[in-house]
């Protein structure tokens, strides 16, 4: 059950951890209502997992994760924290440069402290989808080399199963091998895929790495169990990384 006042721990499992914020919907419930629990959220995980012991933070992508920043940057002015931030996509590098941290590479650091980032939905085991802003690769790359994985999220995200929240598992994958990655998907796993288009220019959606985007819409008729799913897809050549964390919060 979430607490409608306040940030809470959810989940802790050995030394992952799950954040969300428990703002509870109600029926006025409005975007400024939606962008308070972020920035609880946000503040909550900095101000929970972040000590001047730690060194290096992963700094994750998407909407939530401006808060996190904006609270580690008054953190390091306020009490001269010192710390390098690894971003995970190039919104996170600017938003790192734009508050004057210090940004830090996974090539020197070799591993990081403490990672904090979003999620698109999170299951009752704390399965994860993510990837709706394209950068689930360098996400779970950076939450895999991390001490703790911190995943903050607003109430709309919590779910007792995915696919009440979000429909589809980004799919990273490299142009050539589009089309015969949608088609195996289909073949092996049901669904429908389709090749993320963008908004903003002609063509497909192409992401940090100059890969492309595939979205899987999995039959919700269907009981997934999403650690042999995770495996079939990541075994699929062509795939780079799927946007299913599973085990990882």
């Amino acid at each position: 059950h979430l607490s409608p006042t306040r940030p809470v721990l959810v989940s802790e499992s050995f030394s992952r951890s799950f954040l969300a914020s428990t703002q509870a919907p109600s029926h006025n419930t409005s975007a400024m209502s939606v962008e308070a629990a972020k920035a609880l959220a946000g503040a909550a995980a900095v101000n929970n997992h972040v000590s001047a012991a730690t060194k290096v933070v992963g700094v994750g992508s998407g909407s939530t994760i401006v808060y996190a920043v904006q609270r580690l940057a008054e953190r390091v002015k306020g009490e001269g924290l010192e710390v390098r931030c690894v971003p995970t996509s190039f919104q996170a590098r600017q938003l790192i440069l734009q508050h004057g941290l210090v940004l830090g590479d996974l090539e020197i650091e070799g591993k990081i402290d403490v990672t904090i980032d979003g999620c698109d939905e999170a299951d009752r085991d704390l399965t994860l989808i993510k990837g709706g802003g394209g950068c689930q690769t360098q996400e779970k790359i950076v939450a895999e080399y991390s001490d703790t994985f911190i995943v903050i999220a607003d109430y709309r995200k919590d779910s007792v199963k995915l696919g009440q929240a979000w429909k589809y598992i980004p799919i990273e994958v490299v142009p050539m091998a589009y089309r015969p990655v949608m088609a195996r998907l289909g073949d092996q796993l049901g669904g429908r895929a389709e090749l993320r288009m963008a908004k903003a220019k002609a063509g497909p959606v192409v992401t940090d790495n100059g890969n492309l985007i595939v979205d899987w819409y999995w039959d919700q008729g269907r009981e997934m169990k999403w650690r042999e799913v995770n495996t079939i897809i990541q075994c699929m050549a062509g795939v780079v990384e799927t946007g299913l964390f599973v085990g990882m919060a």
